[in-house]
């Protein structure tokens, strides 16, 4: 029997790379992983060495064994900052997208080109996680590596370069470096002219399914997307319709949209989507699956163990609320500093209530992401869940009849290394558009209905939810 002919993807995560093999119709054929170290330098500090990735990466393309490879795409953490020289040598480890260091060059940056007009460039505000106030926090604090820059590539992109030789980016991760005018799909010279970058230092911008390069072998790479926008593909949101739900370590609330528009407060980000002239908006929490973590780190027990206590609990647990701002927060609180609590703790709560808490918290802070994306028009009837939390019946449960909203759950579980294979067969000429590779590989298998009890309980909840945040930054920014 002839082996079947495959399409790989490569996702360049924060804990790890994934790389599958797909096949035309869209059957996972194999899947690799591979880890690598977070550096915590400082308080509130994220970086990671580039080399880790590449080397991870050959690793997990190892393991994979594909066979008969017709195109590969790429994915990846967004914003990172990844600084080379002329040699396209690794200046310092990569500054990644949950690093909090830049609150002076985000202020620095919105007085120098105000806020309105960076909306209006950029369709975003300036924050901590994006790649610019990177730029602007290394100049003024390592100058003499800031000296030496001569190229600057995202980490997934920085990936590319060892696969195929070449600096590239596309469209949508690029839409997150606060440096590209997203409107237009290009890099704005008015920004870099503001904030005297190089434009020199920036690698093509292409669109998602474009060629970027090939491998020695000859197989070609394609530009590839950002890991959200990569993901979206994966569950099938390549149109306006279904929203796109991710509980991953940060918690995304995702829709394709008709034509540019962007939050005149850039409360959710307008970026341009992984399908030529798409754009999307998004709305992104910081702790959503961290948050639980944190708490199986702190309180112990695994994941099914809290999960099983929190199911005991009745929706609301009693009155206790959790703010899920444990690394501060991007949306709809554009604020570093904002810290996480629990509220209305009993002697009759116990970890199961936590639990039950904290899962809660995540799904009304998603819920504040996609009240935003509703001002801007998006009228969802459905979800699309993806991410590691996403395997918790209870928490889908919950997030649905928070967002009231089915969430459907899709055949494949891969999420963005499955939109990045999409994106490397397009590239492969195996389809001929983003819309046909989902057409043929994305279906449904399984829907979770919202609550209506629940839901009742949840808008009870809600308001009081909401009025924890104020209270939650530091006094004296208060």
């Amino acid at each position: 029997m002839a082996r079947q002919r495959s399409l790989v993807g490569i996702d360049v995560g924060t804990t790890g790379v994934k790389a599958i093999a797909v096949s035309p119709a869209g059957e996972v054929l194999a899947r690799a992983e591979e880890e690598y170290p977070l550096s915590i330098p400082r308080p509130g500090w994220a970086e990671q060495d580039p080399e880790d990735w590449w080397r991870a990466t050959e690793r997990a393309l190892a393991a994979l064994g594909a066979h008969d490879v017709a195109g590969i795409g790429l994915s990846g953490q967004m914003h990172g900052l990844v600084a080379l020289d002329a040699g396209d040598r690794v200046l310092r480890p990569a500054i990644l997208w949950n690093d909090q260091r830049t609150a002076v060059e985000c202020a620095e940056i919105e007085e120098r080109i105000g806020l309105a007009r960076l909306i209006e460039l950029t369709g975003n505000r300036a924050l901590t996680g994006f790649t610019a106030p990177k730029l602007l926090w290394l100049r003024r604090n390592e100058p003499g590596v800031y000296a030496r820059i001569a190229h600057v590539l995202l980490p997934k992109d920085y990936v590319r370069l060892r696969l195929t030789g070449e600096r590239a980016i596309d469209v949508a991760d690029a839409s997150g470096t606060l440096l590209f005018d997203v409107a237009r799909r290009r890099w704005s010279k008015d920004v870099l002219a503001a904030l005297e970058l190089s434009a020199e230092w920036l690698p093509p911008a292409l669109e998602s399914p474009e060629v970027s390069g090939a491998t020695r072998e000859g197989i070609p790479v394609a530009a590839g997307a950002g890991d959200q926008a990569a993901g979206a593909l994966g569950v099938g949101v390549d149109r306006p319709g279904p929203l796109s739900v991710a509980l991953g370590t940060s918690g995304v609330v995702f829709a394709a949209l008709p034509a540019f528009a962007a939050d005149a407060e850039a409360r959710v980000h307008a970026f341009c989507h992984a399908v030529p002239g798409g754009w999307h908006a998004m709305g992104v929490m910081l702790s959503a699956a961290g948050s639980l973590r944190w708490l199986r780190d702190v309180a112990g027990g695994s994941y099914d163990e809290l999960t099983a206590e929190a199911a005991r609990w009745p929706a609301g647990a009693e009155g206790l609320l959790f703010a899920p701002y444990l690394a501060g927060e991007r949306t709809p609180h554009a604020d570093p500093d904002a810290r996480g609590a629990f509220a209305g703790l009993t002697l009759r709560h116990d970890r199961g209530a936590l639990t039950r808490a904290v899962l809660e918290g995540v799904a009304f802070g998603l819920r504040d992401s996609l009240e935003l994306l509703r001002e801007l028009g998006v009228r969802p009837e459905t979800g699309r869940a993806s991410g590691g939390g996403a395997r918790s019946a209870l928490w889908l449960k919950i997030v649905a009849s928070v967002l009231g909203l089915p969430l459907e759950l899709t055949a494949a579980e891969e999420g963005s290394a499955f939109g990045a294979a999409l994106l490397g067969g397009v590239a492969a000429g195996v389809f001929a558009d983003v819309h046909e590779a989902v057409a043929a590989c994305v279906s449904v298998r399984e829907t979770v209905e919202p609550d209506p009890a629940w839901q009742t309980a949840y808008e009870d909840a809600y308001a009081p939810f909401r009025s924890l945040y104020p209270a939650l930054r530091p006094l004296e920014k208060r």
